[in-house]
């Protein structure tokens, strides 16, 4: 097939020399033409800090103040670095107080349970399923409450908000059936 040095050069440029040349230009295209230089202000350290900050960031739950309960967090993405504040998280001025308020159930519910009790996830029962509640509600709020504090089936204990105090667990718990009846 090569018979000539001519045709053995030209055949080494054409499966050396032009692959690397076309990897040199696809490696160009994908850096976007960036001036790789150490020295460059691309290159300072507040350029870098600029490309790799965070868009934002989503606050699932927190604890109050103390670290012992937790209070409801509002999913919606803050900008880069900002902490929500306790009125952003909360939707008001005063601390959510999680232990003995009416709405103390909800915000654990919403930071705990919400994700597989308002889905049916892994056969939770749904939130305002009558059918599906009636049988353990029929079974009296001590072993709905010993349920969710130990776990059941697929739902580990507490739902997996293990830092969260048992009273408020049975406020969840009170939550969810008095929606569910």
């Amino acid at each position: 097939m090569i018979n000539t040095k001519k045709q053995l050069v030209t055949m080494a440029l054409m499966f050396v020399v032009v692959p690397l040349a076309a990897l040199l230009l696809i490696m160009k295209f994908i850096s976007g033409g960036m001036n790789l230089d150490p020295d460059s202000p691309e290159m300072g350290e507040d350029a870098i800090a600029e490309r790799l900050k965070p868009v934002g960031q989503v606050r699932v739950a927190s604890t109050t103040g103390d670290g012992s309960s937790p209070i409801a967090v509002s999913d919606e993405l803050t900008s880069a670095g900002e902490t929500p504040t306790q009125e952003k998280m909360t939707g008001d001025a005063e601390p959510a107080s999680v232990g003995g308020t009416a709405n103390a159930g909800e915000s654990v519910y919403n930071a705990s349970c919400l994700m597989c009790h308002g889905s049916g996830l892994a056969g939770a029962p749904k939130v305002g399923d009558k059918p599906a509640w009636k049988a353990r509600i029929a079974q009296g709020t001590d072993v709905l409450y010993a349920s969710a504090i130990k776990g059941k089936n697929t739902m580990p204990p507490k739902g997996g908000a293990m830092s969260t105090p048992d009273n408020d667990i049975k406020s969840a718990v009170d939550f969810m059936v008095s929606n569910s009846r």
